[in-house]
């Protein structure tokens, strides 16, 4: 048979030498190049690249026109020129920009750990603690601002040597940012109906402090800390909250007590704690509490977790109103509408020096109150506002609106633009029947 091939039993010598060579040469990296385009369903054109050759020039003649055409291609090319020898120039100055930040990302590090500053020891090395407890004495890059390092404050370190690599901005709590009311709102005093006591004693108690300290100071009292505004839904609670954030130039923070409820523990005095830090920040100010009941009821042994982190929200609420430091120009208006099951340290003298009560309205109150509502609706003649005024029913400030809101609808329905008297009426006996019956009898069997 044949001979046999090179490399097999037999072949030629020297074959096992030519492996060893292979063996000791090193694999060299191959530089990445881009992928040769594909030509499929293209078919090939003769001749240079479209790219690279110069547009033909007609006529072919010598002539002026022949000439213009040459002289533009030739500036053409004498900018296209230009452009490649400044990218050749500017090429090793990007390089270099490149290089540097590389080398500030490697030792910013990424990831980055969050700690807190305790201690300065001088202007480049520190006393960091980490998340996970022990204290570090660690060096602090020289990009860092030092003018805003301060023991307490959050930075950002190194993943590896906990070195300070940054500074992270002290910003309040998202949810307490949310709380501080921008706008004012649209309601005054002159959209309360009657309630002049009420009014009178608000304005004692949160915006004379706040205005003119100094007549408390000369009649040697302490001014309230906060007031409770409290008496059946309806009658005007919030209504008059709105009013003191559209009169007064103070900061107002508003919140419901259901939002102090957090998920996880820790998170609800926080928030409290956030609320009360911002609150002092922007003094004067005034912090509005609507439905405390949510989480000022009676405490009282418990085995559920989540009623003992509730009870632990109020507890931080308590210490804020009266704790060690003294809150200076910061009052607290509460409104609730079933005091008597708020806890009693909440609610006594020292946290809350004033109590408010909103009654159901009386005669004058109602005739007030509807005059509120009725002054830009068109009455018809037939309409006696004191048939509803002096009636016996019990309706709150509330229920009044319902019914104008009502009766407008109903003349709505009937696509007309006044209001009569019988519309006033069937809308009154609607809002009460919704008030008193709720569902009808008999729906349910």
């Amino acid at each position: 048979m044949g001979q046999n091939q090179s490399g097999l039993p037999g072949g030629p010598p020297g074959g096992d030498a030519n492996k060893d060579q292979d063996k000791d040469k090193k694999p060299e990296k191959k530089k990445w190049e881009p992928p040769v385009p594909t030509r499929v369903g293209k078919k090939k054109r003769k001749g240079p690249d479209a790219a690279h050759k110069l547009p033909p020039v007609f006529p072919t003649t010598r002539c002026r026109l022949k000439l213009m055409k040459m002289e533009r291609i030739k500036d053409y090319l004498l900018m296209q020129e230009e452009f490649v020898q400044n990218q050749e120039r500017l090429k090793p100055q990007e390089e270099k920009a490149q290089e540097e930040r590389t080398k500030v990302d490697s030792l910013r590090g990424s990831p980055m750990h969050v700690g807190s500053l305790e201690e300065i020891i001088d202007d480049d090395h520190a006393i960091v603690s980490a998340s996970t407890g022990p204290e570090y004495y660690v060096s602090i890059m020289s990009f860092v601002d030092k003018d805003i390092l301060e023991p307490g404050c959050s930075i950002l370190m190194h993943h590896k040597n906990l070195s300070v690599v940054g500074v992270l901005s002290d910003d309040a709590d998202p949810a307490v940012s949310v709380m501080k009311v921008e706008k004012a709102p649209t309601e005054s005093y002159a959209d309360v109906g009657g309630l002049e006591q009420q009014i009178q004693e608000i304005k004692e108690a949160v915006e004379l402090p706040l205005t003119h300290p100094e007549l408390y100071e000369e009649m040697g009292i302490k001014p309230p800390k906060g007031v409770i505004l409290y008496g059946c839904p309806g009658t005007g609670k919030t209504l008059l909250a709105k009013a003191v954030a559209n009169q007064t130039s103070a900061t107002f923070l508003r919140i419901v007590g259901s939002e102090l409820i957090q998920k996880y523990l820790g998170d609800g005095p926080k928030l409290v704690r956030e609320l009360f830090r911002v609150a002092e920040e922007h003094a004067p100010s005034i912090v509005f509490i609507d439905e405390i009941d949510a989480i000022g009821t009676k405490r009282y042994d418990s085995t559920s977790g989540g009623e003992r982190e509730i009870q632990r929200t109020m507890l931080e609420l308590l210490n804020q109103l009266d704790g060690f430091d003294s809150r200076g120009d910061v009052k607290v208006i509460m409104a609730t509408n079933r005091i008597e099951s708020l806890d009693p340290a909440l609610i006594r003298p020292g946290r809350i020096d004033r109590k408010i009560e909103f009654p159901l309205p009386d005669v004058k109150t109602k005739r007030r109150i509807f005059g509120i509502h009725t002054g830009r609706m068109q009455l018809g003649d037939d309409v006696d506002m004191e048939e509803f005024v002096m009636a016996k029913d019990d309706l709150s400030g509330a229920d009044i609106k319902a019914i104008c809101t009502e009766a407008g609808l109903l003349a709505l329905r009937e696509r007309r633009m006044r209001v009569v008297a019988d519309d006033l009426r069937k809308a009154k006996e609607k809002v009460l029947y919704r008030k008193t019956e709720g569902t009808p009898e008999g729906l349910y069997l």
